[in-house]
């Protein structure tokens, strides 16, 4: 069986990251889509509320498992039974940040291969950091990211005034 993972923060999910998700998991018999809980970043949502907006926007896809990890990425995919990383990029920028954290990965483990995905280029510029400041300001997210994740973006902003 081949079994790839797409690792991310997913903080939230975007129509860029499930452009990748959908190519890569047409090209193996099942793909985890492991959101990483990363200590050096604070996210903006709860790692239930991103693996929920993960599940519901990935539903479609029958080879598609979402869960979470944290700790070092190549025990996970060890764990996993898995030696491809799907990672995806947007611009030359990501490449030079991806292409340095493979060759780690790699060094650590040389049985890891990591496979390179272009996002559609409608998607080229879009960054949930970018989704997360432009909802933060009451911009509209509704053609960055799915229906399901829009609403929780919302939910999440009407009862942070609300607590304010």
């Amino acid at each position: 069986m081949k079994i790839a993972i797409c690792p991310g923060s997913f903080d939230p999910v975007t129509y860029g990251h499930l452009n990748i998700i959908e190519r890569s998991a047409a090209l193996v018999d099942k793909l985890i889509v492991a959101v990483f809980r990363n200590p050096n970043k604070h996210s903006m949502f709860t790692m239930e509320e991103r693996l929920d907006m993960l599940k519901e926007t990935t539903k479609h896809l029958p080879n598609v498992e979402v869960d979470a990890f944290d700790g070092l990425l190549n025990e996970y995919a060890e764990a996993k039974n898995c030696h491809l990383l799907v990672r995806g990029l947007r611009a030359f920028s990501d490449f030079e940040y991806e292409f340095q954290r493979a060759l780690l990965l790699k060094k650590v483990n040389p049985k890891l291969e990591t496979a390179f995905f272009m996002t559609d280029g409608q998607y080229s510029f879009l960054s949930s950091t970018g989704v997360r400041e432009l909802a933060c300001f009451g911009g509209n997210v509704s053609e960055l990211v799915p229906p399901y994740v829009q609403h929780v973006i919302e939910a999440k902003f009407k009862s942070d005034k609300s607590e304010a």
